[in-house]
């Protein structure tokens, strides 16, 4: 039920920063601002972190996979966007799983008798130029050789040609024995001026690449945040209504953290939600609820098993929340 609060309401604008005393260590070099996402007990450490307090809204025209990459380069968590089928969105969050990592496994992989045609739709479908050659075709099969687009020339190579007269047989790969580290797999990449290292089994089976481009890009950008696989870390949205479906698709895509969309947090379908959630997959699921505008909201979800809550409905240029669910201007209050 609707309620008027007796009290004078206030906005963020009313309020003002002081600042402080500043020390010869006060710089920005020494500032962090590492920001915990999700509850945690005191004690312990956060279980996910952003390297800059700054996240993405659950938006169609803001968070697609472009945001879910830029923002993790920036060290900060973008969440796909609900409002598309559960595959297409699962997909997004999977390509940007994919898009760097450490150890990758390969996902452009080739067969002894295909040919430079399929080189080239291979290339199209996956934007991919490291096809590896396997006997079965798989990015675990035996590896038997290499195609990269140094290997050959379109313009002087018939579309039939097959791959074993052009690719780099294995005899002649530079590769590494699986167990090696990923420091040690860049230091071979750097010394032998690589483009992509296969990591090997010892009954000579790919098991996954190493990319320059990966460690360039670490290195151009220190911020980002990054899993323990060395993938970039993204969230993704949920409903309330085809949540049974959704969220496996998503943990399976490989999401890192949850939130449930909706423009009204402090509601018994949002509690349902977080209830079935914890019964599938206890604690190992992270999910945010919300929005919601009072203290009473934040513990009715808190309590209900949100690992964060999202406060405040505010208004926007184009944003009608606080018209449709008949809250007035200035009395949305933050927790």
């Amino acid at each position: 039920m609707a309620y008027f609060f007796s009290e004078p309401s206030h906005t963020f604008s009313e309020y003002l920063l002081v600042p402080g005393y500043s020390s010869a260590e006060c710089v920005p070099a020494n500032v962090t601002l590492k920001t915990p996402v999700v509850k945690f007990k005191r004690g312990e450490e956060c279980p996910l972190t952003m390297n800059v307090p700054m996240v993405s809204a659950v938006m169609q025209a803001v968070s697609g996979e472009q945001m879910g990459i830029g923002l993790a380069k920036e060290g900060g968590i973008a969440f796909i966007f609900v409002s598309q089928p559960v595959e297409q969105q699962a997909e997004m969050v999977r390509r940007v799983k994919n898009h760097k990592a450490g150890f990758v496994t390969s996902d452009s992989n080739l067969r002894i008798g295909d040919t430079l045609a399929d080189v080239l739709a291979l290339k199209e479908r996956s934007g991919h130029s490291t096809m590896a050659v396997t006997d079965d075709g798989t990015g675990t099969g035996r590896l038997l050789g290499l195609v990269t687009s140094r290997d050959y020339r379109v313009s002087r190579l018939d579309p039939a040609t097959p791959v074993t007269d052009f690719m780099t047989p294995f005899e002649k790969l530079i590769y590494a024995p699986e167990g090696t580290s990923l420091k040690e797999a860049n230091d071979i990449i750097w010394d032998r001026k690589l483009n992509a290292l296969p990591i090997v089994s010892p009954d000579g089976h790919l098991a996954s690449f190493v990319f320059r481009k990966d460690y360039d890009s670490h290195k151009g950008n220190p911020l980002e945040l990054l899993d323990g696989q060395k993938r970039y870390v993204v969230g993704a949205g949920i409903n309330t209504r085809d949540y049974a479906e959704r969220v496996p698709a998503l943990v399976d895509a490989g999401v890192d953290v949850l939130v449930i969309d909706s423009s009204e947090g402090y509601s018994e379908w949002q509690a349902r939600t977080l209830q079935w959630i914890r019964e599938r997959y206890g604690n190992t699921v992270k999910v945010g609820a919300g929005n919601v505008v009072d203290g009473e909201g934040f513990r009715f979800l808190a309590d209900a098993g949100a690992d964060f809550v999202k406060i405040g409905i505010g208004g926007g240029s184009i944003c009608i929340t606080r018209e449709t669910k008949g809250i007035g201007r200035g009395q949305a209050t933050a927790v």
